[in-house]
């Protein structure tokens, strides 16, 4: 049986704030319209969904302390907070694929924005069906946690010993099976994704990118999601961690657009947090590691990668000024 601390009410809640700010995001920020963010936009946008992400933890915190004890709020605040610390890290990787497909077809940075969303909204529904039905297989198969520990350990090791190496975008299956099938033009039309020419149906090459950054998210989520079963199996707390990471996703890349290289080595991190996550999922029957405990070392680990390609990029980036 699949356990929660939430009610009915809180998901209704949850997902009405979430619909408001998609919303807000296409009639009032301009989000369905081309239009070239800004770093300093995008810094204020990042500011803004980690505060909300803070602020929701501290208001289920509030909530689960005046209705269940502290106890159990305390426990669940930890879970929320480490588990969007690893939705919002392995997010970073996203970011790096998604500069290299934008790259690769030359998108311009003021149609960039509309793809984006139409991504955020495919991989909100994606990831509601994955995250259900993970949940309801570890809570009926309690073993397949040790699955998705091996899973994590073979994934985190083979991003390390690829992190330096990008893929090539045109052996890629999904590209190819879409030029066969659909008709394209060979040049945008604005940030159209379909046009009519000569009396034909014809789509542009954003719906070749709009679909490869659908499909980068679909197997980033296999490695996200089974990454915070590690943490906890409550639904609302693996749901509402993932969403506030993805709804963020969009500012974090036009803040990181221009300065990926300098965060290189961040990949390397991300491999290991992958692997200490597998391998705690993997050792649970003989040692429990605390959430608190977690946290620290993955926090850990993101902060030191995170150094470490400053310090590297440092002289890189003297001898270019």
């Amino acid at each position: 049986m699949i356990q929660t601390i939430a009610q009915p009410w809180m998901w209704a809640v949850f997902i009405a704030f979430v619909l408001g700010m998609l919303l807000l995001d296409v009639f009032a920020l301009g989000g369905s319209r081309s239009h070239k963010v800004g770093v300093k936009e995008a810094a204020l946008w990042s500011g803004v969904w980690v505060s909300l992400a803070l602020l929701f933890d501290l208001g289920l915190w509030l909530y689960l302390k005046d209705t269940v004890g502290a106890a159990v709020a305390d426990a669940k605040a930890m879970e929320f907070l480490a588990g969007y610390v690893i939705e919002k890290s392995l997010s970073v990787d996203n970011v790096f694929v998604f500069l290299l497909i934008f790259g690769h077809f030359s998108v311009p940075l003021q149609y960039q924005r509309k793809v984006l969303l139409y991504g955020v909204l495919g991989a909100i529904v994606m990831r509601i069906a994955m995250i259900l039905a993970g949940v309801w297989v570890v809570t009926q198969f309690a073993w397949v946690l040790y699955l998705f520990g091996v899973f994590l350990l073979v994934t985190g090791f083979r991003m390390l010993v690829s992190a330096e190496k990008e893929p090539d975008l045109n052996a890629n299956p999904v590209l190819r099976w879409s030029k066969k099938l659909l008709p394209f033009t060979d040049s945008f039309r604005a940030e159209k994704f379909s046009v009519v020419e000569g009396g034909k149906r014809l789509f542009t090459p954003l719906l070749l990118v709009l679909i490869l950054i659908e499909i980068s998210d679909v197997i980033f989520a296999v490695d996200s999601i089974p990454a915070i079963f590690a943490i906890t199996t409550d639904p609302f707390i693996v749901f509402t961690s993932n969403i506030f990471a993805i709804m963020g996703l969009r500012a974090l890349y036009f803040l990181l657009a221009d300065m990926a290289e300098r965060f290189h080595l961040l990949k390397f991190g991300l491999a290991f947090v992958l692997m200490f996550v597998g391998v705690k999922m993997l050792v649970v029957q003989w040692l429990h590691i605390p959430t608190a405990i977690s946290l620290l070392v993955i926090g850990g680990i993101l902060a030191s990668s995170i150094a470490a390609s400053l310090i590297a990029t440092r002289p890189e980036r003297k001898e270019t000024d």
